[in-house]
Parts: structure tokens; C-alpha cells; sequence
């Protein structure tokens, strides 16, 4: 998430909603991606951790920026783990985004029978839970760097929802299941982009602040 955030209470209170819904629907379409067979839905379910771990730097940023009203200076020890944390979780993403292309070449040369009612009924729900963050986060009319970069996550795991129902249609009116393996390829490759982007984010935030830190212990500048 962009580090120039304008310090304002109700962004933490959005940010924190929407990752919660984010969450919460994140462990549902594993389940139902489980119990379905349908690698498409695994894969957004990989795309929403991203979403989450982006919501939680945005929403690290702005309960900070209210904390601090504005004044310079390096962020809490505690707050320093989350940065760490988002840091690995950006590295296992792209292991994610390994094996959703390895599980899906191996079911394009060998497929498997899918549940595409249940499919189906995930992944509109899905759609349901991505719009429903949106409403959280507001229209973006006026909206910071913060939250406008939060609501771009969300419309990308957005289009993970509509390639997975699309997917299910296509299933129950062809019986195709090939689709799925397709449409995780893509997806897997929305996480590899969005895994990057938090990757360098993460280590720009945590740098910067790192370097504060250090010019402060040298005397450089004034504690905050």
C-alpha cells in the first residue's frame, strides 16, 4: 500500500471491515473449493489471501496515521512484524502460484469430474463478498492513496469471481471441466502480479522505516 496515507479515523474502521469479509469468505471458498473439485475456486481463494494481506498493510497505514496525526516517525515494534510478515506472505504467494500451475496442467492432461452446481454457488457468493468490500471501502470519489490502492485489489479478486462462475457455466451447460484448469492458470498469474506488488511494497515500508529507525539512533534526526 503507498505510504503517503492521509491520516483519517474512518479509513481504519473501512479497511478493517473489508478484511474481515475478505477473510472470512477466503476460508469459505477453500472449503468450497474442497468440496467441489474446482481448482478455479482454490485459486481465488489464493487471490483473496492477496487481497487480505494488502488490506492489512492499509489498514496498518492508516491506524497509524491516525495515531501519529500526521508526525513523522518509525513504526511500532509490533507493526515492524506485520511489515515482516507481509514480506513472507508475498514469498509463499508465489509458491501458490507454483503449484496452481503445476495442479493444472496435471488436470488438463488428466481431468477431473467437478461439482459445478456447488461451484457455481461459491463463486457467486464470492462475487456477493468482493462487492459487498467495495461498498465498505466507498466509491473512491475523494478517496486517499490507501484506500484507492485497497479498492484496486478488490476489483481484481472481483474478475477471479466472475472467471470462476463463468467456469461453472460453462461446465454444467458443456460438461467441459478443462475451463477450470484454464481459468486457474489465469488467476494464478493475478496472484503473481498482485504477490509482487506487496512484495516490494512491503520491503519499500519497511526499508524507509528501518532507515528512520537508524538515522535517529545516530542523532541524524530528532526522535518523533
Amino acid at each position: 500500500m503507498p505510504a503517503q496515507v492521509l491520516p483519517h479515523s474512518g479509513d481504519a474502521r473501512r479497511l478493517g471491515r473489508a478484511l474481515a469479509i475478505t477473510a472470512a469468505f477466503m476460508l469459505a471458498e477453500v472449503a468450497g473449493g474442497l468440496l467441489s473439485g474446482s481448482l478455479a475456486l482454490l485459486a481465488d481463494a489464493g487471490h483473496m489471501l492477496t487481497d487480505a494481506a494488502a488490506l492489512s498493510l492499509a489498514w496498518l497505514a492508516a491506524r497509524f496515521a491516525g495515531r501519529r496525526d500526521g508526525r513523522p516517525g518509525p513504526v511500532p515494534a509490533a507493526s515492524r512484524g506485520q511489515l515482516l510478515a507481509a514480506l513472507v506472505n508475498a514469498l509463499a504467494l508465489f509458491g501458490v502460484t507454483g503449484w496452481l500451475l503445476w495442479e493444472a496442467a496435471q488436470r488438463l492432461l488428466a481431468p477431473r469430474e467437478i461439482a459445478a452446481v456447488t461451484m457455481l454457488a461459491v463463486a457467486l457468493l464470492g462475487l456477493l463478498a468482493n462487492l459487498a468490500v467495495l461498498r465498505v471501502l466507498g466509491d473512491g470519489h475523494g478517496a486517499n492513496l490507501n484506500l484507492a490502492a485497497a479498492r484496486l485489489h478488490v476489483i481484481s479478486d472481483l474478475l477471479g469471481s466472475i472467471a470462476a462462475s463463468i467456469a461453472a457455466v460453462v461446465i454444467l451447460a458443456t460438461g467441459w471441466t478443462p475451463i477450470d484448469s484454464l481459468l486457474s492458470m489465469l488467476v494464478a498469474l493475478l496472484i503473481a502480479r498482485s504477490a509482487t506488488a506487496l512484495l516490494l511494497e512491503s520491503s519499500r515500508a519497511l526499508r524507509a522505516d528501518l532507515d528512520h529507525a537508524a538515522r535517529i539512533r545516530a542523532g541524524a534526526e530528532p526522535p518523533p
